[in-house]
């Protein structure tokens, strides 16, 4: 579908009473099965061409396969020195590639979100880790269709809790953003980690429109920074970490860009900040410093 057809069709949706009625449908969980069950048959195959051409994406990246279906093409998996993983055990890492913004956590927990609201809390299906996150930091990354749609841990450390709490599948674009609190609506799993350099952080992974499936690896008790977590089959998806108060260092740009309604393109691995006690407040290292 051609994207301007594509993001008129979800203003439509979204803005208008007729498409209200057809959201209804497009955001149900049988859609989302009946779309994937045909994604993960080999009648699929024939979609990989066309979307290779449409998002010109680079097939060197990634590694040699055959793909049975157009879903076991998505979530290919990209060639190990594209998306290293830093060395410094202090920074803290971007756990997926996406498009990122950067909230303060306020008073009574509640996140602004292009003109969305919501709160922590509702986030994590009213789990008392919650709480834990007053005054901390929330970091959203929108994965787009193009993105690299495996993620990982932030850190080393221990499995606290999760669960994964159904819901509706409304599409991450900012359209539905600005209308919705989408990220209290849709599917997502959320999982609380002990970590060694952050304390307690919370990564929730939502699903979105149509086939943003959500596929964890099965729990550990322990894991490493770096060690995949999980992937998301066709869709845009989004990652969220929760980070608790005066425990990580981020550069103000990141903030102010988000203020402004910009997102901060980041990879995989990529250095976002670091841990609070390693460094003055907001100093991160000029060679890895987001521009």
């Amino acid at each position: 579908m051609d994207t301007r057809k594509k993001r008129g069709a979800l203003h439509y949706m979204y803005h208008t009473a007729p498409g209200r009625l057809l959201l209804k449908t497009a955001a149900g969980r049988g859609v989302s099965r009946v779309c994937g069950a045909y994604l993960d048959s080999p009648l699929s195959r024939w979609l990989i061409a066309p979307f290779v051409k449409k998002h010109a994406v680079p097939l060197e990246d990634y590694l040699p396969a055959r793909f049975g279906s157009f879903n076991e093409f998505f979530t290919r998996r990209i060639r190990p020195e594209l998306r290293p993983i830093p060395s410094e055990p202090e920074a803290l890492i971007a756990p997926c590639d996406g498009r990122l913004s950067a909230y303060r956590i306020t008073e009574g927990a509640v996140i602004p979100i292009k003109q969305s609201a919501y709160t922590v809390s509702d986030l994590l299906g009213g789990d008392a880790a919650a709480a834990r996150y007053a005054d901390g930091t929330c970091l959203v990354f929108r994965l787009c269709v193009d993105d690299y749609h495996r993620y990982c841990f932030p850190d080393a450390g221990r499995r606290l809790g999760g669960a994964f709490l159904p819901g509706e599948l409304h599409t991450v674009r900012p359209v539905a953003l600005e209308r919705l609190p989408v990220f209290v609506r849709n599917c997502r799993e959320y999982t609380v980690m002990e970590t060694e350099h952050f304390g307690t952080v919370t990564q929730v992974e939502v699903g979105a429109m149509l086939v943003g499936r959500i596929f964890n690896h099965p729990d550990r008790d322990r894991f490493v920074r770096g060690e995949e977590k999980g992937m998301f089959l066709y869709g845009g998806s989004t990652v969220v970490l929760l980070l608790e108060k005066d425990r990580a260092e981020l550069p103000e740009v990141l903030f102010a860009d988000t203020d402004r309604g910009w997102e901060t393109p980041v990879r995989m691995g990529q250095i976002l900040g670091r841990a609070a006690v390693a460094c003055g407040a907001g100093e991160v290292r000029a060679d890895q410093r987001i521009s």
